[in-house]
């Protein structure tokens, strides 16, 4: 089970994800979803690259 910490982080990479995705398709939405991913990682104050090593996923 993740902790809220990890939740929020997990959700801010993945709305990140989706912003680059999206970026070429629905620039309005991929910022929207930029936005969203930024405020949770301030929340937390960490960086994207901190947020992937806290997770302990992708190569770091």
């Amino acid at each position: 089970m993740l902790s809220h910490r990890q939740e929020d982080l997990l959700i801010a990479i993945a709305l990140a994800e989706f912003s680059y995705e999206t970026e070429d398709v629905d620039p309005e939405l991929a910022n929207y979803a930029w936005q969203l991913a930024a405020d949770r990682l301030v929340a937390w104050d960490v960086t994207p690259a901190e947020a992937v090593k806290a997770l302990n996923i992708g190569t770091h």
